[in-house]
């Protein structure tokens, strides 16, 4: 008789040995691997099992192999006597065989179909489950009323949207078949409101400047509009090419033509997405870049000539008589502007294209450049003071006018104003026939603060030496007035109203800005009842907010400037005062200093392209022939790798840095307090559900 089976590889010697012994050699045992391994329905492994056949002769010695092979946990199968009945059997496993395969087929074809239409549908069913949480999430966050019957739920809500929150509602009682109907009522709140600023694709990548150094407080003047037009500027002068700033426009310009691609959108690269989604603000630095580079007269660091130079090399040299002798032993010839006819006048726009040529070329640009850094700087503080005046008549802070803002306007410009005066001045009053006896500006600034005059050093006005005086004076009267004047108002203020007398009274913060809504909901409708104090009309289109590193917490508490209250801690207030006069009579001398890094990167910049085209670009021509035009192509390549790597990408990393912290340090800190937070809505956005 026979006995079949499988049984797994591990356990074949044993069972072979065990067999043998056991049934004294009364058997002969076939093994053979199957071709396929097969899973284990048990464990769910893959196993090559071993097939096993076994003839032996007598029913005690059959019993005992069944035993043993139900030990080893064998897979028993029948194994029919006769021939024909094995080929029966064989036969009706064939056909379960194809039977079973052609049900697995159509079985995975119907699972197929099903799995596309649930594929068509998992998006709709994965944003209906998110929106669900996120519903949910916000009932959760609800209270019960007195009844238990209605949810309450206290929300800000930009004012302006209330009716439109209040049609919303009504639509979802109406469309629920709710009984109670939902309902909006504002109430009051002591609460300092969220910042909310409606932004668009263009401004968004301006306004995440703003935001990166601090949210601004509630109704605060938002820097970010003005950042539009002085942040690509700033970012220009350092970076002024035209071959460069082309570049880097259409660059821009490309993703912002395919600014709706989902391959664009979509990308998973987080370098990528933070250009992206800069692109508007690239595309200003790249074209204010090319408008600099044009005043720079620059392109790839070579001059263009757009108009004629002013400069006549050829009536120079007929004044001169330069013979052959001359030239020969000298290698730099001098241009004379004195000699009628050598100079014409000013070139039409930027630097006239013959200074490219000149050996004093850079000493010419580092005095251009480094004065217009000055004046440049001490505009842009002067505009960040200014812009002061908003926050204070806005929060009805009237006294801070007198007390704060003019000692500041008066110690910025009797100092530094005076300054800018006194370049352009020279400018003016100084041509190329006295250039020679023009008095040092930095001089005369070193003498202004000393009360003192130098002889050797002419005045560039008559009462020069009195008129600065007078201005020295004034900007150290005005750092007690700016420490003292404003703590010492509030105290007498507060004392004023203490002893119930009236008291001068030069500006109040408005009563209550309230954003403050109640919402209350019921099943299958939503009640709500949106609230607020007296609401300010924002001064710039609403706004956002943060924290800031420049925020105390009055500041805090009352949008970055000091509120009524009842009880005020003098001590505390003049230790803020104190701190705030130091920062900023200091940071203007270091704001001032700052701003060189305009001139500095600058010439950073137009060096390197220099340097670049020299060392690279100019090997390429070395050779008019065949072989000139072979060696080209890989020095453009390279010259191109290194335009792109060094000169666009680091360069642009590093002028959009400092320009980042100009705004922030140099101007925001004038007037910007960043002392508020973001008002965060219920969204669906993606980021929301994450």
């Amino acid at each position: 008789s026979f006995v079949a089976g499988v049984i797994h590889p591990w356990r074949v010697s044993a069972f072979e040995r065990l067999l043998w012994r056991a049934c004294r050699g009364y058997l002969v045992a076939s093994f053979v691997e199957m071709p396929e391994p097969m899973e284990d329905l048990a464990t769910g492994e893959s196993i090559t099992w071993v097939i096993f056949l076994i003839s032996y002769w007598g029913e005690q010695i059959g019993q005992k192999i069944r035993k043993i092979s139900d030990c080893f946990h064998c897979h028993m199968y029948p194994y029919p006597e006769s021939e024909a009945s094995r080929a029966d059997t064989m036969s009706g496993l064939h056909s379960q065989i194809q039977d079973l395969s052609v049900v697995l087929e159509e079985t995975e074809q119907y699972l197929a179909q099903v799995l596309d239409k649930v594929a068509l549908a998992l998006p709709t069913w994965r944003v209906q489950v998110q929106k669900m949480k996120a519903i949910y999430l916000i009932l959760n966050q609800c209270s019960f009323d007195v009844t238990e019957k209605c949810l309450i739920a206290e929300v800000w809500c930009p004012v302006r949207d209330l009716t439109q929150v209040q049609d919303a509602l009504r639509q979802g009682s109406y469309k629920s078949g709710s009984s109670v109907e939902c309902f909006v009522q504002r109430i009051p709140t002591s609460e300092n409101p969220p910042t909310l600023i409606r932004t668009n694709k263009f401004t968004a990548g301006f306004q995440s400047i703003v935001d990166a150094y601090g949210v601004a407080s509630y109704q605060e003047v938002n820097p970010a509009p003005y950042a539009i037009i002085t942040f690509p500027f700033i970012f220009a002068i350092m970076f002024g090419d035209v071959g460069h700033g082309l570049l880097m426009f259409l660059f821009a310009l490309w993703m912002v033509l395919y600014e709706n691609s989902p391959s664009l959108q979509q990308a998973s690269n987080e370098i990528w997405l933070t250009f992206f989604e800069g692109r508007y603000l690239i595309l200003l630095m790249g074209a204010f870049s090319i408008y600099t580079g044009f005043i720079y007269n620059e392109c790839f660091s070579k001059a263009t000539v757009i108009f004629p130079s002013a400069w006549s090399v050829a009536t120079m040299a007929n004044h001169s008589s330069w013979s052959s002798a001359y030239l020969a032993t000298h290698p730099s010839l001098t241009l004379d502007p004195n000699v009628t006819g050598v100079f014409r006048g000013p070139y039409p726009f930027g630097i006239d294209p013959i200074w490219s040529l000149a050996t004093n070329h850079l000493n010419f640009l580092n005095s251009f450049k480094m004065k217009m850094s000055v004046v440049l700087g001490i505009v842009h503080m002067g505009f960040g003071v200014l812009l002061g005046v908003f926050n204070h008549v806005h929060f009805q802070q009237r006294h801070r006018l007198v007390l704060e803002l003019l000692p500041e306007m008066v110690f910025l410009l009797a100092l530094f104003g005076y300054l800018v005066f006194l370049i352009f001045y020279k400018w003016v009053k100084f041509s190329a026939a006295d250039s020679l006896v023009a008095p040092s500006i930095l001089i005369h600034f070193i003498d202004m603060f000393l009360f003192t005059s130098n002889a050797d050093n002419l005045p560039l006005y008559r009462g020069q030496v009195p008129v600065q005086t007078v201005l020295v004076v004034l900007a150290l009267a005005s750092v007690p007035v700016l420490l003292l004047g404003t703590p010492l108002y509030l105290c007498c203020r507060q004392r004023a109203l203490r002893t119930g007398r009236p008291a001068v009274r030069l500006g109040s913060r408005r009563g209550g800005s309230g954003w403050g809504v109640q919402w209350g909901l019921t099943t299958g409708a939503i009640p709500v009842q949106p609230v607020t104090t007296g609401e300010q009309e924002p001064l710039l289109e609403g706004q956002e907010a943060g924290n800031s590193v420049n925020a105390t917490k009055e500041d805090v508490e009352s949008g970055g400037h000091s509120p009524d209250a009842k009880h005020l801690d003098f001590a505390e207030i003049f230790m803020h005062q104190a701190i705030h006069t130091i920062e900023y009579c200091l940071g203007c001398v270091s704001n001032t200093a700052s701003y060189l890094r305009l001139w500095a990167l600058s010439l950073a910049h137009a060096q390197l392209s220099e340097v670049l085209w020299t060392m690279v670009m100019r090997n390429g021509f070395v050779r008019l022939n065949y072989v000139g035009g072979v060696v080209l192509v890989p020095v453009f390549a390279a010259f191109a790798v290194l335009t792109v790597a060094i000169l666009l990408v680091m360069e642009g990393l590093s002028a959009f840095l400092h320009a980042l912290r100009l705004h922030w340090v140099e101007f925001q800190n004038k007037f910007y307090v960043g002392a508020g937070y973001k008002l965060c809505p219920f969204t669906f956005a993606p980021d929301t559900w994450e």
